[in-house]
């Protein structure tokens, strides 16, 4: 090899080495190195999740915060966040210049909120946030009739504005930090008005999912880290002793893996349960529970499985899927909803499982065929990460996979399930009943008769 070129060839590699280093200097930028601390907590959603529902994560027809902040396809929404900017600066007199400092000086706290850099000067996040949060919260309050709503107002007379807006405030990417809002909430409360925007925000999601006011009010003061935490946490027992955060030791299963305890005795019980039309053979009776203050509240006692009734459809969904991403990506929050789900998509394997929920009425299916809801639920919570043993429900899973061992229930819920499973087989069991004792009398007749007279000799 010519002298010269081994010189280039150096010369090239001493180039790239130092490309290298530079590179090996930069930050990470989509994904932060600091996006597991207990600050961070918005996400853009992992391309494994977004593989298994594409439109579940991506807002319909607004935009808030930065994931998706430009965006033509959502710019008509985008123009009536001024107007509604317009009214809150009219009603309160409160000036421009006063929501900016206030909300500029949050510039780190904002920043460290989200799990990728986000590239925009100090003014323009600053007009992002007051814009966006002030629309949120004006939109809360006239839905909550605190403020007057234009009698010819688009946001609320078009039918179908209100359902894709509700779905879009609970996505993983398109929200802002939850100490923003209360921000802007608390400088432009009027002295007149003594609601929390907690509670605001719950009741105009309640326009979705109806629940009684006392539900309502044990959550009227507590704080999440933004809309779709708050709102997911609305639904979760504080009473309830459950596990804040998955340890980091243990380790994580998908849907069809167990793996066992590596220092403590193995539990064998603590496994995924069975469908519902496997456990209805094997004993056990399934009930609606119409008091439950929330979905997640499910109970086993004495072979009856209540689980509380939920109307499965697009919000439902879509709320399920943006609650088990956050879910995934937090470190610091429960697993309520990924367990819910994981549970539920083990009762609902096939369409049979869902016409049976639904026949009890715990599933009021508007989602679509009862073969639909199966997949959705097989589906979502196929390769989500879940700890068998650290979530609520895992003493649930325990006694019931106990029950279900063998037993005088389990065989004479078998006997049941395969003689009385209709009136057809019912009535060839009895008869066989009939023959069988018509049988044993014959015999017993015979043998006495036979006695008798050896008797009488």
């Amino acid at each position: 090899m010519p002298k010269n070129m081994n010189q280039n060839h150096v010369i090239t590699i001493d180039q790239e080495v130092e490309t290298m280093k530079k590179q090996m200097k930069e930050a990470p930028k989509l994904l932060l190195k600091s996006a597991g601390k207990n600050s961070c907590s918005i996400f853009r959603v992992p391309q494994s999740l977004v593989e298994i529902n594409k439109e579940a994560y991506r807002p319909r027809i607004v935009s808030i915060g930065p994931c998706h902040y430009g965006n033509k396809d959502l710019a008509m929404i985008q123009e009536h966040k001024w107007r509604f900017l317009d009214d809150m600066i009219t009603r309160t007199n409160k000036q421009l210049d006063f929501l900016m400092k206030n909300i500029g000086s949050m510039e780190n706290r904002i920043r460290d909120s989200y799990s990728e850099s986000i590239d925009l000067g100090s003014n323009d996040l600053a007009k992002m946030m007051v814009l966006d949060g002030v629309f949120l919260i004006e939109l809360f309050r006239k839905v909550g009739k605190l403020v007057p709503a234009h009698q010819d107002d688009p946001i609320f007379k078009m039918a179908w504005i209100s359902p894709f807006l509700m779905r879009d405030l609970l996505r993983i990417e398109n929200q802002i930090p939850f100490f923003v809002l209360q921000k802007l909430y608390e400088v432009s409360k009027q002295e007149d008005h003594d609601c929390t925007l907690q509670s605001l925000i719950l009741e105009f999601f309640n326009y979705m999912v109806d629940r009684p006011q006392e539900v309502l009010k044990k959550y009227a003061n507590h704080d999440g880290k933004h809309l779709l935490d708050f709102f997911r946490k609305s639904f979760i027992n504080n009473n309830r002793d459950s596990v804040t955060r998955s340890s980091v030791n243990r380790s994580s299963i998908s849907r069809n893996l167990v793996v066992p305890e590596a220092i403590d005795k193995p539990n064998h019980s603590l496994k995924l349960i069975k469908p519902a039309t496997k456990l209805v053979t094997a004993g056990v009776k399934f009930k609606a529970n119409h008091q439950a203050d929330s979905f997640l509240d499910i109970k086993f006692q004495d072979g009856l499985l209540l689980i509380p009734q939920i109307n499965m459809d697009d919000f439902y969904s879509a709320f399920f899927l943006n609650c088990m991403a956050f879910e995934q990506c937090y470190f610091h929050c429960t697993k309520d909803i990924t367990t819910y789900v994981v549970f539920m998509g083990c009762l609902m394997n096939t369409s049979a499982d869902v016409s049976l929920l639904s026949h009890n009425k715990i599933i009021e299916n508007y989602f679509g065929t009862d073969k639909e809801v199966a997949k959705f639920f097989n589906e979502v919570g196929k390769d989500v990460a879940f700890d068998i043993k650290n979530n609520y429900l895992k003493d649930l899973f325990v006694e019931l996979n106990e029950y279900c061992k063998n037993g005088w229930h389990v065989n004479w819920a078998g006997f049941k399930h395969t003689y009385f499973a209709s009136p057809w087989a019912a009535v060839s069991a009895f008869a066989a009943v009939m023959l069988l004792s018509l049988a044993v009398l014959q015999t017993l007749y015979t043998v006495i008769s036979y006695y008798k007279k050896d008797g009488d000799k």
